[in-house]
Protein backbone atom coordinates (compact mmCIF):
# COMPACT_ATOMS: atom_id res chain seq x y z
CA UNK A 1 0.00 0.00 0.00
CA UNK A 2 1.02 3.59 -0.57
CA UNK A 3 -0.19 6.64 1.34
CA UNK A 4 -0.11 10.00 -0.40
CA UNK A 5 0.38 12.62 2.29
CA UNK A 6 1.31 16.16 3.25
CA UNK A 7 3.19 16.57 6.56
CA UNK A 8 0.81 17.45 9.38
CA UNK A 9 -2.26 17.49 7.13
CA UNK A 10 -5.32 15.29 7.65
CA UNK A 11 -3.36 12.48 5.97
CA UNK A 12 -1.54 12.12 9.30
CA UNK A 13 -4.62 10.26 10.58
CA UNK A 14 -4.35 7.24 8.22
CA UNK A 15 -0.57 7.41 8.59
CA UNK A 16 -0.99 6.84 12.33
CA UNK A 17 -3.50 4.05 11.70
CA UNK A 18 -1.18 2.31 9.24
CA UNK A 19 1.46 2.14 11.94
CA UNK A 20 -0.89 1.29 14.80
CA UNK A 21 -2.37 -1.59 12.79
CA UNK A 22 1.01 -2.92 11.69
CA UNK A 23 0.52 -2.54 7.93
CA UNK A 24 3.38 -2.62 5.44
CA UNK A 25 3.26 0.58 3.40
CA UNK A 26 5.20 3.31 1.67
CA UNK A 27 4.79 7.06 1.82
CA UNK A 28 4.50 9.44 -1.11
CA UNK A 29 4.77 13.12 -0.26
CA UNK A 30 2.61 15.59 -2.17
CA UNK A 31 3.02 19.29 -2.92
CA UNK A 32 -0.63 20.32 -2.66
CA UNK A 33 -0.12 23.87 -3.86
CA UNK A 34 1.51 22.73 -7.09
CA UNK A 35 -0.52 19.48 -7.24
CA UNK A 36 2.71 17.59 -7.81
CA UNK A 37 4.38 14.56 -6.28
CA UNK A 38 7.63 15.09 -4.38
CA UNK A 39 10.39 14.70 -5.33
CA UNK A 40 9.99 15.10 -9.05
CA UNK A 41 7.08 16.48 -11.01
CA UNK A 42 4.47 13.72 -11.11
CA UNK A 43 0.92 14.98 -11.53
CA UNK A 44 -1.02 14.48 -8.30
CA UNK A 45 -4.31 15.23 -10.04
CA UNK A 46 -3.78 12.04 -12.04
CA UNK A 47 -3.78 10.21 -8.71
CA UNK A 48 -6.72 12.08 -7.16
CA UNK A 49 -8.72 14.49 -9.33
CA UNK A 50 -10.07 16.05 -6.10
CA UNK A 51 -6.56 17.37 -5.52
CA UNK A 52 -6.62 16.45 -1.84
CA UNK A 53 -4.87 14.11 0.55
CA UNK A 54 -5.09 11.50 1.89
CA UNK A 55 -5.10 8.91 -0.85
CA UNK A 56 -4.47 5.25 -0.10
CA UNK A 57 -3.29 3.24 -3.09
CA UNK A 58 -3.90 -0.47 -2.67
CA UNK A 59 -1.63 -3.21 -3.92
CA UNK A 60 -4.00 -3.92 -6.83
CA UNK A 61 -3.89 -0.28 -7.92
CA UNK A 62 -7.32 0.68 -6.57
CA UNK A 63 -7.38 3.92 -4.62
CA UNK A 64 -9.36 5.12 -1.64
CA UNK A 65 -9.85 8.78 -0.77
CA UNK A 66 -11.47 10.53 2.23
CA UNK A 67 -9.84 9.96 5.60
CA UNK A 68 -12.78 8.39 7.51
CA UNK A 69 -13.24 5.76 4.78
CA UNK A 70 -9.52 5.02 4.61
CA UNK A 71 -9.02 4.53 8.35
CA UNK A 72 -11.99 2.17 8.60
CA UNK A 73 -10.67 0.13 5.70
CA UNK A 74 -7.24 -0.10 7.32
CA UNK A 75 -8.71 -1.15 10.66
CA UNK A 76 -10.92 -3.79 9.04
CA UNK A 77 -7.90 -5.39 7.37
CA UNK A 78 -6.36 -5.90 10.83
CA UNK A 79 -9.32 -6.66 13.14
CA UNK A 80 -7.05 -7.96 15.91
CA UNK A 81 -5.65 -4.43 16.25
CA UNK A 82 -8.89 -3.33 17.94
CA UNK A 83 -8.81 -0.04 16.07
CA UNK A 84 -12.45 -0.36 15.00
CA UNK A 85 -15.37 -2.37 16.39
CA UNK A 86 -16.82 -5.06 14.12
CA UNK A 87 -19.09 -4.01 11.29
CA UNK A 88 -22.79 -4.20 12.09
CA UNK A 89 -22.33 -3.66 15.83
CA UNK A 90 -23.61 -0.65 17.75
CA UNK A 91 -20.05 0.32 18.81
CA UNK A 92 -19.15 0.52 15.11
CA UNK A 93 -21.90 3.06 14.55
CA UNK A 94 -20.63 5.04 17.54
CA UNK A 95 -17.20 5.01 15.90
CA UNK A 96 -18.72 6.37 12.70
CA UNK A 97 -20.53 8.95 14.80
CA UNK A 98 -17.17 10.19 16.09
CA UNK A 99 -15.55 10.15 12.66
CA UNK A 100 -18.43 12.24 11.34
CA UNK A 101 -18.14 14.67 14.24
CA UNK A 102 -14.45 15.20 13.59
CA UNK A 103 -14.85 15.63 9.86
CA UNK A 104 -17.89 17.92 9.96
CA UNK A 105 -17.46 19.85 13.21
CA UNK A 106 -13.67 20.09 13.65
CA UNK A 107 -12.01 19.54 10.28
CA UNK A 108 -14.33 21.86 8.36
CA UNK A 109 -14.28 24.46 11.13
CA UNK A 110 -10.51 24.74 10.80
CA UNK A 111 -10.60 25.19 7.02
CA UNK A 112 -11.25 28.98 7.02
CA UNK A 113 -8.28 29.49 9.36
CA UNK A 114 -5.92 28.16 6.70
CA UNK A 115 -7.20 30.47 3.96
CA UNK A 116 -5.30 33.78 3.81
CA UNK A 117 -8.36 35.45 2.27
CA UNK A 118 -10.68 34.70 5.20
CA UNK A 119 -11.95 37.98 6.71
CA UNK A 120 -10.76 38.60 10.26
CA UNK A 121 -14.29 38.71 11.64
CA UNK A 122 -14.94 35.23 10.24
CA UNK A 123 -11.67 33.98 11.76
CA UNK A 124 -13.05 34.97 15.16
CA UNK A 125 -16.35 33.22 14.45
CA UNK A 126 -14.50 30.06 13.41
CA UNK A 127 -12.35 30.10 16.54
CA UNK A 128 -15.40 30.62 18.75
CA UNK A 129 -17.09 27.69 17.03
CA UNK A 130 -14.03 25.51 17.59
CA UNK A 131 -13.92 26.56 21.24
CA UNK A 132 -17.46 25.25 21.68
CA UNK A 133 -16.50 21.93 20.08
CA UNK A 134 -13.37 21.66 22.21
CA UNK A 135 -15.43 22.34 25.33
CA UNK A 136 -17.74 19.46 24.35
CA UNK A 137 -14.74 17.16 23.88
CA UNK A 138 -13.30 18.30 27.20
CA UNK A 139 -16.49 17.29 29.01
CA UNK A 140 -16.63 13.96 27.21
CA UNK A 141 -13.02 13.14 28.01
CA UNK A 142 -13.40 13.91 31.72
CA UNK A 143 -14.23 10.24 32.35
CA UNK A 144 -12.53 8.50 29.42
CA UNK A 145 -9.02 7.88 28.19
CA UNK A 146 -10.11 7.92 24.54
CA UNK A 147 -13.20 8.89 22.56
CA UNK A 148 -14.71 5.40 22.72
CA UNK A 149 -13.61 4.60 26.26
CA UNK A 150 -10.37 2.97 27.36
CA UNK A 151 -9.27 1.74 23.93
CA UNK A 152 -7.58 3.74 21.16
CA UNK A 153 -9.48 3.68 17.85
CA UNK A 154 -9.20 5.23 14.41
CA UNK A 155 -11.43 8.05 15.65
CA UNK A 156 -8.68 9.07 18.06
CA UNK A 157 -6.11 9.16 15.26
CA UNK A 158 -8.37 11.54 13.34
CA UNK A 159 -9.31 13.67 16.35
CA UNK A 160 -5.67 14.01 17.39
CA UNK A 161 -4.61 15.01 13.88
CA UNK A 162 -7.21 17.76 13.50
CA UNK A 163 -7.12 19.08 17.07
CA UNK A 164 -3.34 19.35 16.79
CA UNK A 165 -3.85 22.13 14.25
CA UNK A 166 -4.83 24.37 17.17
CA UNK A 167 -1.16 24.97 17.93
CA UNK A 168 -0.64 26.47 14.47
CA UNK A 169 -3.58 28.84 14.85
CA UNK A 170 -2.92 30.41 18.25
CA UNK A 171 -5.53 28.32 20.09
CA UNK A 172 -4.37 27.35 23.56
CA UNK A 173 -5.63 23.85 24.36
CA UNK A 174 -4.68 24.45 27.99
CA UNK A 175 -8.12 26.04 28.34
CA UNK A 176 -9.53 22.51 28.19
CA UNK A 177 -7.45 20.37 30.58
CA UNK A 178 -9.11 17.03 29.77
CA UNK A 179 -8.69 17.58 26.04
CA UNK A 180 -5.13 18.76 26.54
CA UNK A 181 -4.31 15.63 28.59
CA UNK A 182 -5.89 13.50 25.86
CA UNK A 183 -3.73 15.15 23.21
CA UNK A 184 -0.61 14.48 25.29
CA UNK A 185 -1.71 10.88 25.87
CA UNK A 186 -2.31 10.19 22.18
CA UNK A 187 0.82 12.08 21.16
CA UNK A 188 2.95 9.93 23.46
CA UNK A 189 1.87 6.65 21.84
CA UNK A 190 4.92 5.00 20.21
CA UNK A 191 3.29 4.58 16.79
CA UNK A 192 2.03 8.17 16.84
CA UNK A 193 5.56 9.29 17.63
CA UNK A 194 6.83 7.21 14.69
CA UNK A 195 4.37 8.89 12.32
CA UNK A 196 5.20 12.39 13.58
CA UNK A 197 8.92 11.74 13.16
CA UNK A 198 8.48 10.23 9.69
CA UNK A 199 6.66 13.40 8.57
CA UNK A 200 9.32 15.65 10.09
CA UNK A 201 6.91 17.14 12.63
CA UNK A 202 9.09 16.22 15.61
CA UNK A 203 12.72 15.18 15.96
Amino acid sequence: MKLYYVPGACSLSPHIVLREAGHTFELQRVDLQAKKLKPGDGDFLAVNPKGQVPVLELDDGDRLTEGPAIVQYLADQKPASGLAPANGTLPRYHLQEWLNFVTSELHKAFSPLFRPTTPEEFVKISKDNLANKFAFLDRHLATRQYLMGDGFTVADAYCFTITNWARFKDIDLGRWPNLNAYMNRVGARPKVQEALKAEGLIK
